[in-house]
């Protein structure tokens, strides 16, 4: 029987983001730019981007999950990202990773898409 490692105690379930990065503004824009085809809301305000990780040398990592592991677009979305970011002035390079834990929640979703759905 393995032990299961579990998370120290009052460490975020997300990581951080690189938000003091010069590039980060653009790439949340460029995030903002990306739909789930099924709710009229973009993907970061929505909250699938969990973290945008920005090196010094402009290589971009995003992590990212959909709103349910069965989501019809799941095999697309991630490239949807990649085609987004990539082509930002100063992007070295791009990675989108999936993950599903922690699972999205409607608590993630910014308060300019609760409004847009009609949850505020």
């Amino acid at each position: 029987m393995t032990e299961q490692t579990l998370p120290l105690e009052g460490a975020p379930l997300i990581t951080p983001s690189t938000t003091d990065h010069p590039l980060y503004d653009s790439v949340v824009d460029a995030c903002r730019t990306v739909f789930d085809p099924e709710i009229p809301v973009n993907i970061y305000d929505l909250g699938l981007i969990y973290t945008i990780e920005i090196s010094d040398e402009g290589d971009v990592a995003v992590i990212m999950t959909l709103t349910a592991p069965g989501c019809p677009v799941a095999g697309e979305m991630p490239g949807w990202v990649e085609n987004a970011v990539e082509s930002l002035p100063g992007v070295k390079s791009v990675s989108v990773k999936m993950t599903f834990d922690p699972p999205w929640g409607m608590n993630m979703m910014s308060d300019e898409a609760r409004l847009e759905l009609g949850f505020m």
